[in-house]
């Protein structure tokens, strides 16, 4: 490869960056005109975005789930639609429907909510296991298959589902298959003292229920994801990935450990973020940070760690100080 080769590879890189870094900072600042404050939490949805990702929104009720996903929707141009998940919830309800049309004396297709671009299942668990897997397909492949057909969802797609951890009773958990399809898990917690004064003050204005405007299309998102993957991984943060990601199938207090796609979802993830801070290669900090949103979820702790009341999340941090960490440069 020749040093002008090189140099306009490097060119590219810098303006895909700038170009992804650019995005971000625009989708943050909109959502925080109805969100006070959570730019972690923006961030990881932006991220999980940016990689063609899921996002699953855990806490508690009135923390901000589905303002979260409805700002990020509206933000980006995109169709937005929502489905409430309850028992009584059927495949149907969520794909869609081939019916009989009486005048015109053929079958029609009538589409479910899944046919989006940013999809709200909101209180996912509270749908029966049979509802929750008419999402696995689309979620992975980007298309429904009813009664034999096969049609394509648009993209960008991204399934925004919210849970509640603390209320279980009448809930169905997600099954291990599901939860790997979601590329993060993101809590956004009760917020500061001063966040929480700020949302009176905005609720006092009537600037809560505020409209927000989209600060990009469609068409841009799908390049910018096409994007994020020119960020550079060296070999050392790579084997630093794999490392992390076996190192939580060998922890005696975990049952189930992160899977290959957990890991490919890590990778992603850290590239995304590196480019929204303004670099074109990533550090072992971007895998550091990322390590607990992206894998946790996905992990099922073995019975003797459940009695002690440990948390996957702090498994992910207990193998974090025992891989040892590549040295930059």
């Amino acid at each position: 490869m020749t040093t002008s080769e090189t140099t306009d590879e490097q060119v590219t890189a810098k303006t895909s960056v700038a170009d992804l870094q650019q995005m971000a900072t625009k989708l943050r600042e909109n959502i925080q005109r109805v969100i006070v404050g959570k730019s972690d939490a923006i961030d990881l949805a932006v991220l999980a975005l940016l990689c063609k990702g899921h996002v699953l929104l855990e806490d508690v009720p009135g923390i901000g789930k589905t303002t979260l996903a409805k700002a990020l929707a509206q933000s980006l141009g995109c169709e937005f639609r929502r489905i409430q998940f309850t028992p009584d919830l059927t495949p149907t309800d969520v794909l869609g429907v081939n019916f009989y049309n009486q005048k015109s004396g053929e079958f029609e297709f009538r589409e479910g909510p899944v046919f989006t671009q940013v999809l709200l299942a909101d209180e996912i668990n509270r749908a029966t296991p049979r509802t929750q897997a008419a999402l696995l397909e689309a979620m992975q492949e980007r298309q429904a298959t009813i009664d034999g057909e096969t049609r394509r969802l648009e993209e960008p797609f991204v399934v925004m589902a919210t849970q509640n951890p603390v209320e279980l009773e009448g809930t169905f958990p997600l099954p291990e298959a599901q939860l790997d399809r979601f590329m993060v898990r993101v809590r956004l917690g009760y917020p500061s003292a001063e966040e929480e004064a700020a949302i009176y003050q905005r609720s006092g204005q009537g600037r809560l229920d505020v409209a927000v405007k989209g600060v990009t299309t469609s068409n841009e998102v799908v390049r910018l994801q096409a994007l994020a993957p020119e960020v550079r991984v060296n070999e050392a943060v790579r084997t630093y990935i794999t490392n992390v990601v076996r190192a939580t199938r060998e922890s005696d207090s975990i049952s189930l450990g992160a899977s290959p796609r957990a890991g490919l979802a890590l990778y992603k993830m850290s590239q995304a973020r590196a480019a929204i801070n303004g670099r074109d290669y990533v550090k072992p900090d971007d895998v550091k940070a990322l390590a607990a949103p992206v894998l946790a979820h996905r992990m099922v702790l073995g019975p003797t760690a459940r009695l002690r009341g440990r948390t996957t999340t702090e498994v992910v941090a207990e193998v974090l100080t025992k891989v040892s960490v590549p040295i930059e440069g």
